[in-house]
């Protein structure tokens, strides 16, 4: 009776939630409106839109202060919750390994395609003093000593403080490893640290929202900078997204399928639906109940699909993973940072561990190519660039995240299964 008597002033309170929130623009519409209006005023008034650029610059500190607190508490938990899942087993071990060399191969295929078409090159650039980059107009090459004593700190307080990233997800696994080894005496930390991860999320959903004033002014300094030749080099850099994300959905796919003995066109077709919402949404949690159901509803068992897609939605980030790889190749080059074999091999690596555990993050893939950039010593202010078509591959990485993690549970789901005699 009580739980009845007060549910129903909460759906109340939500359903009149929903009628006073009706008018508010989606956050895409505001992003191509601050599109719009910022190249307007570039255009008419380039004085303003070059004074505008303060708007943008205020953005990207917002984000690069969000990166440490947001991913520092996502990795811990997510090393420490697999202590949870030990009874899966094979299924664990199977699932992380499938995860690893799919996304991998997404990044040889993103870094690939991005070289080939040489996107960025010869565009001009918004902020940073391109002078400060290592080795402008030469090969950029690694250090691997340099760089492994970079990652592992000396002082983990100093690293947050520098914003070494690299040494804080090292510290972080290690962290994630040492609480799962104490079983439940780390109940305390990790609900402190599950509040931190809630906090940031909320924080980060604040400076999101914020975003199309980044838009704003960064587009109407281009304009009134550089001309509107320099916003035309960004349809080159969404259509070797798109051209990726189709490699990846008529190609890559469709082979993982055959191999593992799949029938890909009526998974496709299965969730495909929800794959649509999540499109519009650019939300791949929004469809995560329903998609459950609707793999179990086309086969595949409920025990593996429901460790399998929420695990993915940290591991397998297929589109989002793909954008993120081919972005960084884009601000290289419009940088005129030549990269070597070694630095792109690096550049792999480097995603491979910040595109984990970063789902459920709005706008996780700015925050991660964010934090990518600075490790390879590019200027941060080029992503914001990006930021102007960012919500148009957002859509559509989104969808391909979804049907990437159908297809895993679906390969998962079959070799897992027992041998029948």
């Amino acid at each position: 009776m009580t739980t009845s008597f007060q549910t129903a002033p909460l759906l109340a309170d939500h359903s009149a939630g929903r009628k006073r929130r009706w008018w508010r623009v989606p956050m895409g519409v505001q992003a191509l409106l601050a599109m719009v209006i910022g190249a307007a005023v570039g255009f008419a008034a380039p004085d303003a839109g070059e004074q505008l650029k303060v708007l943008g610059d205020v953005f990207i500190r917002l984000v690069e202060m969000i990166v440490l607190p947001l991913v520092f508490p996502l990795i811990v938990l997510g090393i420490a919750q697999m202590e949870s899942v030990k009874n899966l087993g094979r299924l664990a071990w199977r699932t992380i390994l499938y995860f690893e060399i799919v996304t991998t191969l997404i990044l040889f295929v993103a870094v690939g395609l991005a070289t080939a078409f040489g996107i960025g090159s010869g565009m001009s650039m918004t902020g940073g003093d391109v002078g400060k980059l290592p080795g402008q107009g030469k090969p950029a090459e690694v250090d691997f000593t340099q760089l492994l004593l970079h990652a592992v700190p000396d002082n983990v307080f100093k690293a947050f403080g520098e914003g070494n990233l690299l040494a804080v997800l090292v510290f972080a696994v290690f962290f994630g490893v040492g609480l799962a080894a104490i079983g439940e005496k780390a109940a305390p930390v990790r609900s402190v640290l599950d509040s931190v991860s809630e906090v940031m999320f909320k924080v980060v959903g604040f400076v999101i929202r914020l975003a199309p004033l980044g838009i704003l002014g960064f587009l109407a300094y281009d304009v009134a900078h550089y001309g509107l030749s320099g916003i035309k080099g960004l349809l080159g850099f969404l259509g070797v997204v798109y051209l990726g994300l189709a490699v990846i959905m008529l190609v890559l796919f469709p082979l993982i399928a055959a191999v593992f003995r799949v029938r890909y066109v009526p998974l496709l077709r299965a969730v495909g639906g929800l794959a649509g919402i999540a499109f519009v949404t650019r939300s791949s949690e929004a469809v995560l109940a329903p998609l459950l159901a609707r793999l179990e509803k086309h086969g595949i068992k409920r025990s593996t699909s429901s460790f399998v897609v929420p695990l993915g939605y940290s591991f397998n980030t297929d589109g989002s993973t793909l954008y993120q790889a081919v972005a960084l190749v884009f601000l290289a080059n419009a940088y005129d940072l030549h990269l070597s074999i070694g630095t792109l091999l690096t550049m792999v690596l480097v995603l491979v561990v910040l595109s984990k555990g970063m789902a459920g993050v709005a706008s996780a893939s700015i925050v991660v190519l964010m934090a990518a950039g600075k490790s390879l010593g590019l200027p941060v202010e080029g992503i914001a660039l990006l930021m102007g078509v960012d919500f148009l591959a957002d859509m559509a990485r989104t969808a391909v995240n979804v049907f990437g993690n159908s297809l895993a549970a679906a390969v998962l789901d079959r070799s897992n299964r027992e041998p029948t005699r």
